[in-house]
């Protein structure tokens, strides 16, 4: 039996987007509030919890990937402390945006290969992020999708456009 996932993006999703820069080290890295509430909230859920990020900091030589695997590892031990549970799989795509990359977002590449690997239900599953990239991939892939624009902003081509992560629980909740 095929398996139901949750996407997330990283930035601006699980932690706090760093304006104007990218997160190169674990003290830089600072989760939302209301995504530990909406993790833990999906931590008893029968979904994959999956992380699908863009990395091009590391493509641009500022910093490497075994910054962003201690990144990781820090964000990965604190959800298991915050929530008793952490991604069950992180992809992530050094590339730089204007390499064309299949699976740099908005290409659907990371998610087709979490789609194939744990053979993922797409019509049952979702992407959440904050950016048109993100929408696009999800898209591309077949999941359902959602924008998260905390200013209100409309993003047709989404599923549901909500302005914060609580309103994701009220729709799962519902």
């Amino acid at each position: 039996m095929k398996k139901r996932a949750i996407f997330f993006d990283r930035d601006g999703i699980v932690n706090v987007r760093k304006i104007g820069g990218y997160i190169t080290n674990a003290n830089e890295f600072e989760f939302r509030n209301d995504f530990i509430r909406l993790f833990k909230f999906l931590s008893n859920s029968d979904y994959l919890l999956i992380l699908i990020t863009n990395q091009q900091g590391i493509g641009k030589g500022l910093m490497s990937e075994d910054d962003l695997t201690l990144i990781h590892n820090y964000m990965q031990r604190n959800l298991l402390l915050k929530t008793r549970r952490q991604f069950d799989d992180i992809f992530f795509c050094p590339d730089l945006a204007e390499t064309g990359s299949q699976r740099r977002k908005p290409k659907p590449g990371m998610i087709l290969e979490a789609i194939d690997k744990w053979e993922i239900d797409v019509h049952n599953s979702w992407m959440i992020g904050d950016a048109p990239s993100d929408i696009e991939a999800g898209n591309k892939a077949g999941v359902k999708t959602i924008f998260i624009a905390p200013d209100g902003d409309n993003m047709p081509e989404a599923d549901y456009c909500l302005t914060s992560l609580a309103e994701v629980i009220e729709l799962f909740a519902g």
